[in-house]
């Protein structure tokens, strides 16, 4: 038979049992939809992660109380460190030769008001001023404060866009006050639009110099120090060991004692995401896994059910000179065509869930062409696996047999 021939034949027999054949793509279905969907989602979240949230350049890194953390026994005992304090800040930028830039950076929460307009829990952020430009925070409109302003504690911010849109709506923020907790602050400074960051608001901000922040807030809370290593980052791992040395001499940290503070680098933060996302892979591939695994034991007994009710109509095309070979193609051929078929609604499918994860979460996940490749040939592969026995039993069923069925 003809390969045009064989395609008509396997068509013709999956519309004859139209609804058992789209009641035998579902496990197939399931298992694409949950590989692509996935893996469309954790490809967008890397590039997002890359872009969005891991915005440390490769030669900066930070000073911090609780640093990354992989487990609970770690985050119980990070809790236990002393706070990072203004004094250790000083120090640290008066004494490390390593460090080109030293930026202290602390946060809270405040409504913020202009006029009859309010925004409740604004993320208020005390920083000096070099923290902007080292962090690459893109001011779209204004200005960053200065060293000066920092210095006099002058009351003067750069706002995130959700406080433009609130409390400005249709007009420049730049000059306008805005109240922080009841004290007025003059906006010199407009951020770009950024959007949500893992379901966490990016625009709803308000920077300040942190010499203001103290007056203001003062510092209950623990600082992060911003370091940028001198050299770029040749120079990270020596400015890295510098400000370790620094900072535990200042707390007399014995030798054999670990930091009791944590070191953030880009490189650790990426080498964390790689970690997390490649977990997420496996046990992605695995539900898929278990789920192509389940339908293709399906179309295997469908096959099975098909070869037993056209036993006669096989060995009516053996005895009229069909190879076996013929026969074993066509069922393999009517396995594959199903497996194929629930691949293209699993791809469809996985493609509406990489489409709503961006709608909602704000994620770039999308359906690239080796993701639509891997779907398909997976399914494909399935089928041919799981037509193979019944193609083999109906190829070799005896002619005399089976012309004898009913």
């Amino acid at each position: 038979m003809s390969g045009r021939e064989l395609l008509r034949e396997a068509f013709r027999a999956i519309r004859a049992h139209a609804l058992r054949s789209g009641l035998t793509l579902l496990g197939v279905i399931i298992g694409v939809t949950t590989l692509v969907g996935v893996i469309s989602v954790i490809a967008g979240l890397n590039i997002f992660v890359r872009d969005r949230v891991l915005q440390l350049a490769p030669d900066v890194f930070i000073v911090t109380k609780l640093g990354i953390i992989t487990n609970r026994d770690d985050f119980f005992d990070a809790l236990k460190r002393p706070d990072l304090d203004w004094h250790e800040y000083e120090r640290l930028a008066r004494q490390l030769k390593r460090s080109e830039t030293v930026a202290a950076h602390a946060s809270t929460t405040s409504a913020v008001k202009a006029g009859a307009r309010r925004l409740p829990d604004v993320r208020v952020e005390g920083t000096t001023a070099e923290f902007g430009p080292m962090m690459r925070l893109d001011v779209v409109a204004g200005r960053y404060f200065t060293e000066a302003e920092d210095r006099t504690a002058q009351a003067v911010a750069v706002v995130g866009w959700d406080i433009k849109e609130e409390l400005f709506p249709q007009r420049d923020p730049l000059g306008r006050t805005v109240l922080v907790g009841g004290v007025p602050y003059r906006i010199v400074g407009l951020l770009e639009r950024q959007g949500q960051t893992l379901g966490q608001n990016q625009d709803n901000r308000l920077l300040i110099p942190v010499q203001a922040y103290r007056r203001q807030f003062g510092l209950r809370g623990s600082l992060d120090i911003f370091l940028q290593a001198r050299g770029g980052l040749l120079g990270l791992e020596t400015a890295v060991d510098e400000a370790r040395a620094v900072l535990r001499a200042l707390r007399h940290t014995d030798f054999r004692a670990p930091d009791p503070f944590g070191v953030v680098t880009a490189e650790a933060l990426q080498r964390l995401w790689a970690q997390i996302s490649a977990a997420a892979f496996i046990f992605t591939v695995l539900v898929a896994a278990v789920s192509l695994g389940i339908g293709g034991i399906v179309i295997m007994n469908i096959m099975l059910v098909a070869v037993a009710e056209r036993t006669k109509e096989i060995g009516v095309r053996l005895a009229i000179g069909a190879r076996k070979r013929d026969i074993r193609r066509q069922f393999l051929l009517e396995a594959a065509l199903l497996a194929v078929a629930g691949g293209l609604l699993g791809v469809v499918l996985g493609g509406l869930v990489a489409v709503g994860v961006r709608g909602v979460l704000g994620f770039p996940a999308e359906v690239t062409l080796p993701i639509v490749l891997v779907g398909l040939l997976l399914s494909a592969a399935v089928g041919v696996a799981a037509g193979y026995w019944p193609a083999y039993s109906a190829s070799n069923l005896p002619v005399v047999d089976a012309l004898r069925a009913e």
